[in-house]
């Protein structure tokens, strides 16, 4: 049985079609185009692959090379403004390493984010991967491959770097306690967010210990739409203090709630996070928790360069925390 070139072990595309109950020509469209393949075929092939050992010929001629000074960028969904200066941060600490950074969309989807990394990988020295919604697992099974950072989530043994979001909600709930509100709702975002799990364990902490009433809504979708779309349960409920999983969200909300005759702050007080630029430029400018989402994107290339060029092989990887502050404008407002 022949070899194909360039494979990374003694499995071939032959050995992969048999073991797969495909066809050899089917087993390279799963590699060099994965668009005339069904999901389901291409999913098995790459499994067997995985378990022979087989590498495509593009994976092999790329891990040939000693480097390529590229880094890699994931983000959840590119239209969210948290991630502008995110991005920046990472261009600006790459180019003065030597680096470049590609970009990839996730859309907020779980399978286009694995197909993506997947294709992605052989072309990277290095991965920064924000807000992923893959699982812990496949995240440390890439960060085999090659030095990866994490951010806006924890996950065990990577080296990840998140905003401080105890903290941050605590300040939230400690500012409307003071303006007299008593029952705070968290208005929910994706499922698969570690984010969105952490910032309503938060707010449940902080109730127990400061003696308000926490309520949950959602999830929606982390967007102006997903928000818009909230407003009519808010109003509903009569809820009267909102704490929204993201800008986007609480700003669609605010809409939603003028458009059904319910003002801000008067009628209910919206809180947000990640303070995007547009938090200052609505009316009523809104309350926001702040990130410094530019050294996110910084301190992450750092840690992948260093990774890389050896400076750090006897760090053991660990969660960087980082300070957030709470950002009031006009959007909430006394009980």
């Amino acid at each position: 049985m022949a070899k194909e070139p360039g494979s990374g072990s003694d499995a071939t595309i032959y050995d992969v079609a048999r073991v797969a109950g495909v066809s050899p020509s089917t087993v390279s469209r799963a590699f060099s185009r994965p668009g005339r393949v069904s999901a389901q075929t291409a999913e098995k092939i790459r499994a067997v692959a995985d378990e022979l050992g087989y590498r495509s010929k593009a994976v092999a001629r790329a891990s040939a090379k000693s480097t390529t000074k590229v880094l890699g960028l994931a983000v959840a969904d590119i239209t969210n403004p948290f991630n502008f200066r995110v991005i920046r941060g990472c261009q600006a600490a790459a180019a003065e390493a030597g680096f470049i950074v590609t970009l990839n969309d996730a859309q907020e989807s779980e399978a286009l984010e694995r197909e993506m990394l997947r294709r992605s990988l052989p072309l990277l020295d290095g991965l920064i991967i924000a807000s992923s919604r893959l699982s812990d697992t496949e995240l440390r099974t890439v960060a085999k491959t090659m030095p990866v950072v994490i951010l806006n989530r924890r996950v065990a043994g990577l080296h990840c770097i998140v905003p401080d979001m105890a903290y941050g909600v605590r300040r939230v709930a400690e500012h409307l306690m003071e303006l007299g509100h008593r029952n705070i709702t968290y208005l929910a975002g994706p499922e698969a967010s570690w984010a969105d799990g952490m910032r309503w364990r938060a707010l449940r902490e902080a109730a127990k210990e400061m003696g308000f009433t926490e309520h949950r809504v959602g999830p929606f979708a982390p967007t102006l739409q997903g928000g818009r779309g909230a407003a009519e349960v808010i109003a509903a409920r009569k809820l009267k203090a909102v704490v929204c999983f993201n800008d986007l969200m609480a700003i669609g909300l605010m809409r939603g709630l003028a458009e059904r005759g319910i003002s801000v702050p008067e009628g209910v007080s919206v809180v947000g996070f990640d303070n995007i630029f547009a938090s200052a430029l609505v009316t009523p400018g809104l309350t926001s928790v702040a990130a410094p989402l530019t050294m996110l994107g910084d301190t992450a290339v750092r840690h992948v360069v260093s990774a890389l060029t050896g400076n750090d092989r006897h760090t053991e990887p660990a969660p960087v925390s980082v300070p957030v502050r709470l950002i009031v404008r006009n959007s909430t407002g006394p009980a």
